[in-house]
Protein backbone atom coordinates (compact mmCIF):
# COMPACT_ATOMS: atom_id res chain seq x y z
CA UNK A 1 0.00 0.00 0.00
CA UNK A 2 1.23 3.46 -0.92
CA UNK A 3 1.65 5.99 1.96
CA UNK A 4 -0.53 9.10 2.11
CA UNK A 5 0.70 12.14 0.21
CA UNK A 6 1.32 15.40 2.06
CA UNK A 7 -1.90 16.77 0.53
CA UNK A 8 -3.82 13.78 1.92
CA UNK A 9 -2.27 14.27 5.36
CA UNK A 10 -3.12 18.01 5.29
CA UNK A 11 -6.70 17.11 4.46
CA UNK A 12 -6.94 14.52 7.26
CA UNK A 13 -5.52 17.01 9.78
CA UNK A 14 -8.16 19.57 8.76
CA UNK A 15 -10.88 16.96 9.47
CA UNK A 16 -9.27 16.19 12.85
CA UNK A 17 -9.19 19.91 13.69
CA UNK A 18 -12.85 20.36 12.77
CA UNK A 19 -13.86 17.30 14.83
CA UNK A 20 -11.90 18.55 17.84
CA UNK A 21 -13.44 22.04 17.73
CA UNK A 22 -16.97 20.67 17.21
CA UNK A 23 -16.49 18.25 20.12
CA UNK A 24 -15.25 21.05 22.36
CA UNK A 25 -18.52 22.96 21.87
CA UNK A 26 -20.70 19.86 22.24
CA UNK A 27 -21.64 19.58 18.57
CA UNK A 28 -21.48 16.57 16.29
CA UNK A 29 -19.29 16.47 13.22
CA UNK A 30 -19.90 13.99 10.43
CA UNK A 31 -17.71 13.46 7.39
CA UNK A 32 -19.67 13.70 4.16
CA UNK A 33 -20.13 10.85 1.74
CA UNK A 34 -18.91 10.79 -1.86
CA UNK A 35 -22.12 12.31 -3.24
CA UNK A 36 -22.04 15.28 -0.86
CA UNK A 37 -18.32 15.74 -1.51
CA UNK A 38 -19.12 16.02 -5.22
CA UNK A 39 -21.36 18.96 -4.27
CA UNK A 40 -18.70 20.79 -2.24
CA UNK A 41 -19.60 19.49 1.21
CA UNK A 42 -16.80 17.80 3.18
CA UNK A 43 -18.48 17.65 6.60
CA UNK A 44 -21.63 18.63 8.50
CA UNK A 45 -21.78 20.07 12.00
CA UNK A 46 -24.95 19.84 14.10
CA UNK A 47 -25.32 21.87 17.29
CA UNK A 48 -28.18 21.80 19.80
CA UNK A 49 -29.49 24.69 21.87
CA UNK A 50 -30.20 26.56 23.90
CA UNK A 51 -27.63 28.91 22.37
CA UNK A 52 -25.78 31.66 24.24
CA UNK A 53 -27.27 34.52 22.23
CA UNK A 54 -30.80 33.18 22.42
CA UNK A 55 -32.95 32.82 19.35
CA UNK A 56 -35.75 30.43 18.57
CA UNK A 57 -33.73 27.59 17.04
CA UNK A 58 -32.99 24.47 19.06
CA UNK A 59 -30.87 22.73 16.44
CA UNK A 60 -28.56 24.08 13.74
CA UNK A 61 -26.87 22.29 10.84
CA UNK A 62 -23.95 23.79 8.97
CA UNK A 63 -22.27 22.26 5.94
CA UNK A 64 -18.52 22.70 5.69
CA UNK A 65 -16.09 22.82 2.81
CA UNK A 66 -12.64 22.09 4.26
CA UNK A 67 -9.32 23.21 2.83
CA UNK A 68 -5.78 22.94 4.16
CA UNK A 69 -2.64 24.67 2.97
CA UNK A 70 0.97 25.30 3.91
CA UNK A 71 0.94 28.62 2.08
CA UNK A 72 1.23 31.68 4.28
CA UNK A 73 -1.96 33.69 3.84
CA UNK A 74 -1.82 37.28 2.70
CA UNK A 75 -3.68 39.61 5.03
CA UNK A 76 -5.74 42.40 3.44
CA UNK A 77 -8.02 44.61 5.54
CA UNK A 78 -7.74 42.13 8.45
CA UNK A 79 -8.89 39.24 6.20
CA UNK A 80 -6.89 36.16 5.25
CA UNK A 81 -6.66 35.25 1.59
CA UNK A 82 -7.19 31.80 0.13
CA UNK A 83 -7.70 30.98 -3.55
CA UNK A 84 -10.25 28.31 -4.35
CA UNK A 85 -9.55 26.04 -7.30
CA UNK A 86 -12.25 26.80 -9.82
CA UNK A 87 -15.18 29.17 -9.95
CA UNK A 88 -17.65 26.35 -9.25
CA UNK A 89 -16.41 26.00 -5.64
CA UNK A 90 -16.78 29.74 -5.09
CA UNK A 91 -20.22 29.86 -6.70
CA UNK A 92 -21.39 26.94 -4.58
CA UNK A 93 -20.28 28.65 -1.36
CA UNK A 94 -21.84 32.01 -2.22
CA UNK A 95 -25.17 30.62 -3.47
CA UNK A 96 -28.16 32.01 -1.55
CA UNK A 97 -30.51 29.23 -2.71
CA UNK A 98 -29.15 26.67 -0.23
CA UNK A 99 -31.35 25.90 2.79
CA UNK A 100 -28.45 24.82 5.01
CA UNK A 101 -25.69 27.42 5.50
CA UNK A 102 -22.25 26.55 4.13
CA UNK A 103 -18.94 27.68 5.48
CA UNK A 104 -15.46 27.58 4.04
CA UNK A 105 -12.96 26.44 6.68
CA UNK A 106 -9.28 26.83 5.76
CA UNK A 107 -6.56 25.33 7.91
CA UNK A 108 -3.18 27.02 7.62
CA UNK A 109 -0.41 24.57 8.53
CA UNK A 110 3.27 25.26 9.20
CA UNK A 111 5.50 24.90 6.15
CA UNK A 112 7.40 21.93 7.60
CA UNK A 113 5.41 18.68 7.97
CA UNK A 114 7.52 17.91 11.06
CA UNK A 115 5.77 20.82 12.82
CA UNK A 116 2.18 19.84 11.96
CA UNK A 117 1.52 17.45 14.84
CA UNK A 118 3.29 16.74 18.12
CA UNK A 119 2.28 13.77 20.26
CA UNK A 120 3.46 12.95 23.78
CA UNK A 121 2.06 11.26 26.85
CA UNK A 122 1.09 14.75 28.12
CA UNK A 123 -0.46 16.41 25.09
CA UNK A 124 -1.50 16.36 21.47
CA UNK A 125 -0.60 19.55 19.59
CA UNK A 126 -1.92 20.36 16.13
CA UNK A 127 -0.04 23.43 14.94
CA UNK A 128 -1.38 26.60 13.39
CA UNK A 129 -5.04 27.42 13.05
CA UNK A 130 -8.14 27.19 10.90
CA UNK A 131 -10.39 30.09 9.99
CA UNK A 132 -13.93 30.11 8.68
CA UNK A 133 -15.97 32.40 6.49
CA UNK A 134 -19.45 32.46 5.07
CA UNK A 135 -19.39 33.55 1.44
CA UNK A 136 -23.19 33.45 1.13
CA UNK A 137 -24.31 36.32 -1.10
CA UNK A 138 -20.75 37.39 -1.97
CA UNK A 139 -20.24 38.92 -5.39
Amino acid sequence: MKPLSYNDIESELSYAYLHAVASKIGASCVISNRHEDNHGVDAKITAWGPFNNGGILEEIDIKIQLKATRLTPKITNNHFSYILKGINQYNDLRCEAKAVPRLLVVMFLPDSPDEWLKISSEELILRKCAYWVSLRGAS
